[in-house]
């Protein structure tokens, strides 16, 4: 049976969100968190459906300037970072299929009990369809990232970290993946790390394919910085891979509450007709945005303030899950 993990600039049916529940660990910048994620919701809204989870749609409701193509659904979380814990698409025998993999909070870090639950509750309440399989295996979507062609990234600091699969063997790790998700090759890459990150280096901080022959990542031009000889050593494998590499600058030193935050160009969102890039208030901003304007032509590039994300150590790919069109004609 033939199985594909699609790639994100593959063709979708709808962006997930999480509205940031007010008794979570948001409640430092509450108000400013909300206000980013109107304004997020509401540039997702503008190309296609999003759906947003969150504690009272109610209230939420009031809060937006525009329903159009945005749909609420309430439903109580630990936390908002639903790449890690969102469903994951792949299509067999050209039919989109979900899998329900164990999300246990980045290795025991934090409560997951509800977030590990969410979404289950999606496909049961009719917010999702499809066929959804749960499986015995714990695994992030940000960890992972796809091609589209049966080559998938990931890193080893968070693959084979010890409270995420402890009973497996490395080699039983990577064969389970190459089996779920049709791979050809698995790329683990055993270096490349941000400062302040709580998910042991996940791949979309740090190196993502923007086409099927290019990978996109970041690269650290600051010699005194601390991370550069860590990106370095990750360029460096990157650059044996043999695919095409375009290098995104590490945004300045971010920091909140007195530690380092991880701000990253890297984790931005691909949905239909345009790229939403994280920017930061940065000297780079507008070197980057050009960058993926020369890079996807034929999108629309759309830059959103995301130094309030960051501050609880995420950004928009990590806010967000993609749902792909149900059938695969690829």
């Amino acid at each position: 049976m033939k199985r594909r993990i699609p790639a994100e600039w593959e063709e979708q049916e709808a962006l997930i969100v999480v509205f940031p529940p007010k008794q979570s660990d948001w409640s430092h910048s509450l108000e400013e968190i909300h206000h980013s994620y109107r304004e997020f919701i509401s540039k997702i809204a503008r190309f296609q459906k999003c759906l947003v989870i969150c504690e009272d749609k109610t209230a939420l409701a009031n809060l937006l300037p525009n329903l159009q193509n945005i749909e609420l659904i309430q439903m109580q979380t630990n936390d908002t970072w639903i790449r890690d814990f969102g469903g994951i698409n792949i299509y067999k025998n050209h039919k989109r299929k979900t899998y329900d993999f164990i999300f246990n909070a980045w290795g025991n870090k934090f409560e997951a009990n509800l977030d590990n639950s969410i979404t289950q509750q999606l496909f049961k309440e009719g917010h999702l369809k499809g066929k959804l399989k749960s499986l015995d295996f714990v695994l992030e979507g940000g960890s992972i990232d796809s091609n589209g062609h049966g080559v998938m990234l990931s890193t080893a600091y968070c693959l084979f970290e010890e409270n995420r699969n402890p009973e497996l063997s490395k080699k039983k790790i990577k064969k389970t993946l190459m089996r779920l998700f049709g791979l050809k090759k698995l790329i683990v890459l055993k270096h490349g790390a941000l400062m302040g990150d709580d998910t042991d280096s996940h791949i979309d901080t740090l190196a993502r394919f923007i086409n099927k022959k290019t990978i996109a990542y970041v690269k650290c031009y600051d010699k005194e910085d601390e991370h550069y000889e860590e990106l370095k050593k990750m360029e460096k494998e990157l650059q044996k891979t043999g695919y095409d590499l375009l290098p995104l600058p590490l945004p300045s030193a971010k920091y909140f509450n007195n530690h380092r935050i991880p701000a990253t160009y890297m984790n931005f969102v691909l949905i239909n007709n345009a790229v939403l890039v994280p920017i930061y208030s940065d000297p780079y901003d507008e070197e980057v945005l050009e960058i993926f304007r020369a890079s996807f032509p034929e999108r629309e590039i759309v830059g959103i303030e995301s130094s309030v994300f960051i501050r609880e150590h995420g950004s928009l790919h990590c806010a967000s899950m993609n749902i792909y069109t149900p059938r695969d004609d690829a």
